[in-house]
């Protein structure tokens, strides 16, 4: 997946293995793309169901980086 910056046309990449990231790094692959809402949620989401939810989390990843793009006005570029 890519995104485009409306203002600038910066383009940021989104890799396909973004499941895999997740597992393996959880809540600091978020934080290290700035999705800091998430980060928050993936640590107390962790902590209550004693680290669990680190293994269902990667599911969703697409998603939420796809989410996190285009609320922030991005627009997703078709490859």
């Amino acid at each position: 997946m890519k995104f485009m910056n409306k203002e600038n046309e910066y383009t940021e990449e989104v890799s396909s293995l973004v499941w895999l990231w997740v597992l393996l790094f959880g809540m600091f692959y978020f934080a290290v793309k700035g999705v800091w809402r998430h980060v928050l949620i993936s640590l107390i989401l962790s902590m209550i169901t004693l680290g669990i939810s680190w293994l269902v989390y990667p599911f969703f990843a697409k998603g939420i980086m796809r989410k996190h793009y285009l609320r922030m006005g991005w627009v997703e570029v078709p490859e």
